[in-house]
């Protein structure tokens, strides 16, 4: 079973567009955080903490290197919330199919 206290980390830093905007930019390469402000027109401080609340849920990485800050996508991938939205999606697949036959059988009894 998934940690729960993972899952919520990672939809809790998931849950901003900001953050899946950055974690975008970021799957195109390293970036510096004023790189990541640019597109964004916020603040060097407001990136900082966006991306900030991503190294804490292990989704990017940051290093120092001189005056400036590199991210990068951390070593973490998402398996545990695909597994979690994988399970839900199967169910709810079971559970239409189920409604699509019993819309299909009330038609055939009505025709």
């Amino acid at each position: 079973m998934v940690k729960s206290q993972t899952l919520d980390r990672t939809f809790s830093a998931l849950s901003d567009p900001r953050r899946r905007d950055i974690l975008e930019r970021l799957s195109r390469g390293p970036a510096s955080i004023s790189e990541l402000a640019q597109p964004f027109g916020i603040s060097l401080p407001g990136v900082l903490k966006h991306v900030r609340i991503l190294e804490e849920a292990h989704l990017v990485t940051t290093e120092k290197k001189g005056r400036t800050r590199e991210c990068r996508l951390g070593p973490e991938d998402m398996d545990d919330v695909t597994r979690w939205i994988e399970r839900y999606r199967r169910q709810w697949e079971a559970r239409l199919d189920r409604l699509e036959a019993l819309i299909e059988r009330k038609k055939g009894a009505t025709s």
